[in-house]
């Protein structure tokens, strides 16, 4: 067993399976002997929903995942060297392909029995737009151990949901009004998500909280087991005592009252052996006088 594996294994679950799952291969571990690996794997953290489905996309759509790996390399290569044109064709190959692929990870949740409502697929989307921004995010995400939703980026090339004369100089009026409707719409999303975000945190903090005081718990729980073993042998190793003494209490009890049998029997010969004598001393007396 090696952390690695644990970590594979365990993020490809959903999210209502991953506690206890994760304690279990925390005390094999422990009970295993290696109390580190054990504690590393007790500190892994639950994904939240958004996460889980960006792990599962990542795990299950490789073809598509390297489509947006090497879309994001693009992407910032034009950026860095100001290529308009280019950007302008990749920034709608973005929106095209995000879309597609947030749609792909609530299809891929929805089978695994974890529909996404709205807000958790947007939060899907800026994980995917975080991951074409920032390369570290990238090797994030294609590990599939996400544990939460990724920042959506701030400053880079946007997704093709801007005004049109932001990115694209060419599209017509129609695209461009519909453009900035889902530009309000992503603001009224993302301000959202920001509080769901923030009650997240809060929640993530009392989990975190909650989590040390049930190793604790535990830990106490496991004292307290080795102490009641340690009374119950205790307990039995003086019963065993208890019924040898009983054993041999009876044993003496048994050979006293037999040296009392024997006294008593040595008392009454003594007796009889002394009347006797008396007898025969009564009649020598008697003798000697005739």
């Amino acid at each position: 067993m090696d952390l690695d594996a644990v970590a594979d294994e365990l993020y490809g679950l959903p999210p209502g399976e991953f506690t206890a799952a994760r304690d279990e291969r925390a005390r094999a571990a422990r009970t295993a002997g290696d109390r580190e690996l054990a504690e590393r794997i007790r500190r892994l953290r639950r994904p939240t929903l958004a996460a889980y489905a960006g792990n599962l996309l990542a795990r299950e759509r490789p073809d598509e995942a390297g489509q947006l790996l090497r879309l994001g390399a693009a992407l910032r290569q034009a950026h860095q060297q100001l290529d308009g044109e280019q950007l302008r064709q990749l920034s709608a190959r973005q929106h095209q392909l995000t879309f597609a692929l947030s749609r792909q990870a609530g299809e891929l949740a929805a089978r695994a029995g974890q529909p996404l409502s709205d807000g958790v697929r947007q939060e899907v989307q800026d994980t995917l737009h975080a991951v074409l921004a920032d390369p570290e995010a990238a090797g994030e995400w294609a590990r599939g151990r996400l544990t939460k939703a990724l920042a959506a980026p701030v400053g880079f090339p946007a997704p093709a949901t801007r005004p049109a004369a932001a990115t694209v100089t060419d599209l017509d009026s129609a695209r461009a009004r519909r453009r900035r409707r889902q530009q309000e719409e992503r603001e009224q999303a993302r301000r959202r998500a920001d509080e769901a975000r923030r009650e997240q945190r809060l929640r993530e903090e009392e989990w975190s909280v909650a989590e040390a005081q049930q190793r604790r718990a535990e830990e106490e729980q496991r004292q307290a087991e080795d102490e009641r073993r340690q009374a119950e042998q205790r307990v039995s190793d003086l019963t065993r005592r208890l019924h040898d003494a009983e054993r041999d209490q009876r044993r003496c009890q048994e050979a006293a009252q037999q040296a009392r049998d024997h006294a008593q029997a040595a008392d009454r010969a003594l007796r009889e052996a002394r009347r006797r004598a008396e007898d025969a001393a009564a009649r020598a007396d008697k003798l000697d006088r005739l």
